[in-house]
Formats: C-alpha cells, structure tokens, sequence
C-alpha cells in the first residue's frame, strides 16, 4: 500500500455511507424497520452485503432492488476513491 492509497477503514467507511444514502433516498428513515449494511475490505477484496426490512405496503422500490443498488452504489464509490 502506498501512502496515497486510502485506508482499509476509509474503504469501509466510503462503502458503507455510500450504500445507506441508497438506501435513505428510496425509503424515508421512518419507514425502515431494520437496515444492516455489511461491508469487509481485505486483501483488496470488498464485499458489501445489504439488507433492508420494509413493511409491504410502504411505497417505494422493491427492497431487493434497493439492496443490490446500495450495494453497486458502495462499490462505485470505492473504485472512485481508489482513482481520486
């Protein structure tokens, strides 16, 4: 790692704020029972794993399109951290 790389912690932080803005832009907070983003980087390998709870009468998007979007979101936003 070189000193311009950002740090494992960084990584995760970026992920992982990334992927709950995702999430809190579809669904408004109140309307979220449960929301638990994972997010590992080790190895240079990052794994984002998300989650959301919703009831089913809330209007919005179907929470796993909401899920795999948060999650590509989290990626993007680490690929664009590395770059920066």
């Amino acid at each position: 790692m070189t000193q311009d790389e950002p740090t494992d912690e960084e990584v995760v932080q970026t992920a992982s704020d990334a992927a709950e803005g995702v999430i809190f832009s579809r669904y408004k907070q109140s309307s979220v029972r449960d929301c638990d983003v994972t997010v590992s980087f080790e190895d240079g390998t990052l794994e984002v794993d998300v989650y959301i709870n919703v009831p089913e009468d809330v209007d919005g998007a179907d929470p796993e399109r909401v899920a795999d979007d948060a999650a590509l979101t989290a990626q993007q936003a680490v690929d664009d951290l590395f770059e920066a």
